[in-house]
């Protein structure tokens, strides 16, 4: 990991409050996988510490990794700040951090399960799923949100000929459902060799579940509040099944194996 200050290459609104930003960063992350972090601060003043952004896509420029995208939803001062900023700007930017998706060989058919802003980290992984050489006919995203304006990425999704299904709470796009209950019934139907997911809590709780149930393997991505993303400061402790350790989500995490957390605990 190394501490850098970022210039800005863009800073875009893609909906009513999600920002998609491009960062110009060390070759350091040519190492980065998907569903790793970095720490961002946004400048002097309020808020104190840094955020924790996932990294949306790597950026490319003759073959080379020159930056990272991220893609955030406002929604206190700090984001507030940040979608202010504009191209050409410099913000701190730590990282890449924590531990990411594994994508293993051999896996054909997959399960890619998103929900609202935990959408940020999948467009990266399912990029490295597709390089692994899985069929994107077998490649399924369940791509769920409150509502349309939360449904994110979809068309970036489509262009890489993955397998959709759009869900939203209120059903003003797709069906009007949780995003658990298509991939529910799919995996019921034609379970897939491996789960990948994020978004909140109760989510990933359900499809840790799903995924207990029919004996698949489950990855998953921890979303939290973190003051440090070092492990430093403790702040991001979650309970597994080990009851003689906590987990961390910045050191261990942010992405486990769903077989090692104690849900109960951590939906609660």
């Amino acid at each position: 990991m190394i501490q850098e200050p970022g210039r800005i290459l863009h800073n875009t609104k893609v909906g009513s409050v999600y920002y998609r930003m491009g960062l110009a960063c060390s070759g350091k992350y040519e190492e980065a996988s998907p569903g790793q972090f970095v720490m961002i601060h946004a400048g002097e003043g309020v808020p104190l510490l840094p955020r924790p952004f996932s990294i949306h896509r790597l950026v490319m420029s003759g073959g080379r990794v020159t930056g990272i995208e991220i893609l955030y939803k406002v929604v206190g001062i700090g984001t507030q700040k940040m979608s202010s900023t504009r191209k050409g700007d410099t913000i701190r930017v730590l990282g890449p951090l924590g531990s990411g998706f594994r994508v293993m060989d051999g896996v054909r058919r997959v399960f890619v399960i998103a929900g609202g802003i935990g959408v940020a980290p999948l467009f990266f992984l399912i990029e490295r799923i597709l390089a692994k050489g899985v069929d994107p006919r077998e490649c399924h995203l369940f791509l769920g949100g409150k509502t349309s304006k939360d449904v994110l990425c979809h068309d970036d999704f489509d262009k890489m000929g993955v397998r959709i299904v759009l869900t939203t709470d209120d059903g003003s796009a797709g069906n009007q459902c949780l995003v658990t209950h298509p991939a529910e019934m799919a995996a019921d139907k034609d379970p897939p060799d491996i789960i990948f997911a994020c978004g909140p809590a109760g989510m990933l709780a359900c499809v840790a579940q799903i995924a207990a149930k029919l004996n698949v393997l489950c990855q998953v991505s921890v979303e939290t509040i973190m003051a440090c993303g070092i492990g430093a400061c403790m702040g991001c402790a979650v309970d597994g099944q080990d009851p003689d350790r906590y987990l961390h989500v910045c050191r261990d995490g942010p992405v486990f194996d769903s077989r090692l957390l104690k849900w109960g605990s951590i939906y609660s």
